[in-house]
């Protein structure tokens, strides 16, 4: 069953933590996402129950392998739209980043793979 796209947006979210800080605690996630600590809360003890994550009360929050490929799948499908809204179409930052983040949970794989091939040939040319 395909996660949803809150479920997409938390995995991503500790994914990217995680690399940037090499660690998620519910503070952080909550203060990335915009989204109050309650809320955040409960949304990680779902993701333990979904086997998508890990926690113990006041540690952070490690990704199961399950959670991992699909926050890091998010996370490459977010950058890969951000960066074709803003060098190949124009679109402006801010624009980029809501569209790439609305888009990221329902794009298919083959046009992400269209869109990757794209970007590689005007790469190339440049």
């Amino acid at each position: 069953m395909k996660p949803t796209k809150s479920i997409e947006d938390y995995l991503e979210a500790i994914y990217v933590l995680s690399l940037k800080e090499n660690h998620a605690h519910v503070k952080n996630i909550a203060a990335f996402l915009g989204i109050r600590l309650p809320s955040v809360t409960e949304a990680v003890s779902k993701l333990v129950l979904l086997d998508y994550a890990r926690h113990s009360p006041y540690g952070s929050v490690e990704l199961t392998e399950k959670g991992r490929k699909i926050g890091k799948s998010t996370w490459e499908k977010h950058q890969l739209l951000y960066k074709f809204f803003r060098e190949v179409l124009g679109v402006s930052e801010g624009v980029a980043i809501k569209d790439a983040c609305l888009i990221e949970h329902s794009i298919s794989h083959e046009t992400k793979s269209k869109i990757e091939e794209y970007m590689e040939r005007s790469l190339n040319k440049k």
